[in-house]
This record gives structure tokens, sequence and C-alpha cells, in this order.
């Protein structure tokens, strides 16, 4: 791992590299993108049928594009009783913990001639899209199918893309304990357009949630104003902050936690003593030898990973707080004590025994977090992202004889007559 201090001529160049690593969206993508999202909002299920079989090798016809309970059900039987009993246990605290989010209507009284409140009522229907083929990712359904179920959406859909008519049996299993209603065994900015426009097959959403490579984040940014979205999620990223304390060996695993998911993944260590900085760096290289996904894992780390020696606690704080990092372990002795003083992160594992992973999977708060900086302003994935808010309004005659005049003056003050006269008739008598 490369090593930097925060008073070297060239960290700011240097780091800025590894900040702007994200890959623009190509002309050429986009360009390709806009025609697929196109042709399924001219042609619907025959678009999808042609592209499922052009890029995911499966042919479909209309009555299979629809995962059938019986499919489901095969697929259950081949997973064993102990993962059962793991993502239960993962839905279960997913859940327990976005209920806690939870926002009641409300009304107010503080004026006796004039109510206010706000409404929440959920989305009626989310689509949830889970990469698919060989890729096991049972933990993204979860993360997003069951605060959606805990919001009360009424309907959950969920696509999948299935090259060769391969997926696993974690993924639809995870949808089953969920709730999922329906799935699609569809992929790529295709699945996409059709939740977001709707086929004959596939029911329109109102929102898109859920992870996907380029192509598909490019529909999600291309569909959004259509429907909502749940962010366009960059390359994975975490920021180890320690102060000397802890095991060189865990810091090591942790930071490559984040190293093995692709080769744009970012992992960095600011530490205020030297010692750990160096016996992090050897743990590195050496648990890189024994992964096997080694290859993924090294190039993350060479290209992307970084060793910042800090002089203090508070010069790495400030770090933090100007990158937003989407995981921030806080690896200190007394986290707590430095907590207050964060500002920006998508998520905070707090002392030595709360690696990253643990919020993953199984912690309960959700693991679609904000990346590249976005934490500055974005949260993570939550029960808010699946309910939408009214306001409500309710002027006795008292009340708008009180204010009216104010009503009135502000139309008129923005050349609004029709505004003002829709009130002002109202106040004479």
């Amino acid at each position: 791992m490369r090593f930097l201090k925060f008073s070297d001529p060239g960290f700011e160049v240097e780091f800025s590299r590894i900040e702007q690593r994200a890959e623009a969206i190509p002309a050429a993508i986009e360009e390709t993108v806009k025609a697929i999202i196109a042709d399924v909002r001219q042609r619907g299920d025959l678009a999808l049928i042609e592209l499922t079989r052009q890029f995911d090798r499966l042919q479909l016809t209309a009555d299979t594009l629809e995962v059938s309970a019986a499919e489901i059900d095969a697929a259950i039987a081949q997973v064993k009783g102990e993962s059962m009993a793991a993502l239960q246990l993962a839905a279960e605290r997913i859940a327990d913990y976005h209920a806690k989010q939870k926002q009641e209507t409300w009304l107010s009284t503080d004026e006796d001639d004039i109510l206010l409140g706000q409404m929440v009522r959920p989305l009626d229907r989310v689509g949830i899209y889970v990469p698919g083929g060989k890729a096991t990712y049972p933990s993204s359904v979860l993360m997003n199918a069951v605060p959606a179920k805990v919001a009360g959406v009424r309907e959950v859909i969920m696509t999948v893309p299935m090259p060769n008519g391969e997926v696993s049996p974690h993924v639809l299993a995870a949808a089953r304990i969920a709730g999922v209603d329906r799935i699609f065994k569809i992929g790529g900015a295709q699945a996409v357009a059709a939740l977001a426009y709707g086929t004959v097959s596939v029911p329109r959403v109102d929102k898109i949630t859920g992870p996907g490579n380029i192509y598909v984040a490019t529909a999600k940014q291309l569909v959004f104003g259509q429907v909502d979205i749940d962010m366009i999620a960059g390359p994975s990223e975490i920021l180890v902050i320690n102060d000397g304390s802890g095991t060189a060996a865990h810091i090591a695993a942790d930071l490559l936690s984040q190293a093995e998911h692709d080769e744009l993944a970012s992992s960095v260590l600011v530490t205020s003593c030297e010692k750990m900085a160096l016996a992090v760096a050897a743990e590195v290289e050496k648990q890189l030898a024994e992964l096997s996904r080694e290859q993924i894992a090294r190039q993350s780390i060479e290209n992307y990973g970084a060793i910042i020696l800090a002089q203090n606690l508070d010069e790495a704080i400030s770090f933090s707080n100007r990158i937003a990092p989407e995981h921030l372990e806080l690896a200190l002795d007394n986290p707590f004590a430095v907590l207050p003083q964060i500002r920006h992160a998508g998520a905070i594992f707090m002392g030595h025994h709360t690696p990253e992973a643990a919020g993953d999977y199984l912690a309960g708060p959700n693991h679609t977090l904000p990346t590249g900086g976005t934490a500055r302003f974005f949260s993570p994935l939550s029960l808010d992202d699946f309910v939408k808010k009214s306001s409500i309004v309710s002027f006795s005659e008292a009340g708008l004889q009180r204010l009216g005049n104010e009503i009135v003056h502000i139309a008129e003050l923005e050349g609004l007559e029709a505004h003002a006269k829709s009130v002002s008739m109202r106040l004479s008598k």
C-alpha cells in the first residue's frame, strides 16, 4: 500500500486521483442505454425477450418472464437450513431497525382557527434490482425489500438477471423471506426501463432501488423523474481511523473487505501511529495472498488503497469530514469520544469489535449507502425512501379572515391576480 502524509507536497494531487476514480459514463454507454429504454417503451415484452436472449443468453417467452412459485420452491429446496436461518435472522434484525424509523401522520391544533398537518403514506409499488447470475447477493434483496415491506409498500417487484438460466438459490430464498411479491428474469438497462414504464407483463413502479453495473446505473439516472430512484452508487469505499490501538490484522482484513468488491474500490487507513501503519501494510500483503478474489483486491489496493500518517486524531477526523466516506470505521479505544466530531459518513462503525461486514449483513441498519462524498447530503436507504408525505391545510372562515389580507398582499407582490382574487373574494362580506 502507498504511504502518504497530509504534509506531502503532492498529497492533494495523489488523493484526488483516488477520490475521482469513479468512471464518468462514456457517451457510447449512455447512447446504448437510451436506445434500450426507447426499445422497451415501444415494444414492451417483445423487447425484453429479445434483449434477454442477446445479453443473458436466455430464451424467454411472455409466459416465462416471471419466476414461478414452483421455481422459487425448487431453489429454496437447495438452500441449507443454516443458511435459511441466517437469512431469516438478518431479515428480522433489518425489519426491527427500520421499524424504529417510522413516522406517523400528524395534525397540529396550535391555532384555533387553522389546522395544519402532514399525512404519511407508503408508496404503492416499488421495484428492486438485484445483480444475478452466479453472483450471490441475498443481502441486497433483504436490504431493499424488507424496509419497503416495513413501510407498508403494497407490492415489491424484483428483477434479477439469469445469464444462461442461472440464479443463486439464496437470492430467491431471500426474496421469499423478505416478502417480495413478484420476480422477473430480466436485468440490465432493460429491466430498469420495464420497471419505470411498465410492459404487459412487468408492472410500472413508483421507485427503483438496488445496485447494478454501469448500464443499470445509467438507466436509473435516465428514468429518474419518471420514477424515483434510491441513488447512483459509485465504487465502494472504506476509511479507517486509528490511534495505534487494536490489532493490525483486523484493520487489514477490514480494508480488504472493501477491496475485494471490485478494482475501483478504495480502502484507506488514517493513523497517528507509524508502527501500526507498517504492521497493517504487512498484514494487507499477507492476507491478499490468501483471498480467492486476490486479483481484484490487489488491483484495488495498488491503485486506490493508501495508508495516511496523521499528526493526531483531529487531523484524521478533519480529513474524514472532508471526503465523507461511505464506510467509516473508528478503530479507536474510545470511539464515542470523537463521534460528536463526525459530520459526514454513510455508516459509522464504532470500536475494535465492529467490522464493516457486520453492517453489510446482520446488524440491522441498511447497507445501501452514499458513496463518492455524497454522504455530505445523502443518507443511507431507509424507511423514508418508501413513503411520501402530503401536507394537510384546513382554514376555518375565521382563519382565512385573520390571515387573508396578507395572503392577498403577497400574491399581488408576485403579480398573480387570480391568486389574490381567490382569497379576496372570500374576505368580502
